[in-house]
């Protein structure tokens, strides 16, 4: 079984910066490719950014291109989003989630394990 635990996530200013951390337990987290998804009130959950099974890929949504990093440490089973330049409509539930294939892929219905979310509100 595959447990992921979201942290880092708070208040921050217009501006600002935030880094979300997703620890993984179980077995082959070296294997698959990781994501972070984001919801906020009353809209759909939303793919932010994809990581493949080595780090050597990524791809991020448009609406973060540019401000937002992710990354992953298969030593420690840990993958991390950089939040930078941080705007009021970034404010949603973060998720990081493992994917089902090797390659970073963006269609929620390709993960198959979740986070409990960790909550992220930008002030204006």
């Amino acid at each position: 079984q595959v447990q992921l635990v979201e942290s880092g996530g708070g208040l921050v200013q217009a501006g600002g910066s935030l880094r979300l951390s997703c620890a993984a337990s179980g077995r082959l987290f070296i294997t698959y490719a990781m994501g972070w998804f984001r919801q906020a009130p009353g809209k759909d959950r939303e793919f932010v950014a994809t990581v493949s099974w080595n780090g050597g890929s990524t791809d991020y949504a448009d609406s973060v291109k540019g401000r937002f990093t992710i990354s992953r440490d298969n030593a420690k089973n840990t993958v991390y989003l950089q939040m930078n330049s941080l705007k009021p409509e970034d404010t949603a539930v973060y998720y990081c989630a493992r994917a089902r294939t090797p390659g970073g892929v963006r269609e929620s219905g390709r993960y198959d394990y979740w986070g409990q979310g960790t909550q992220v509100t930008v002030s204006s």
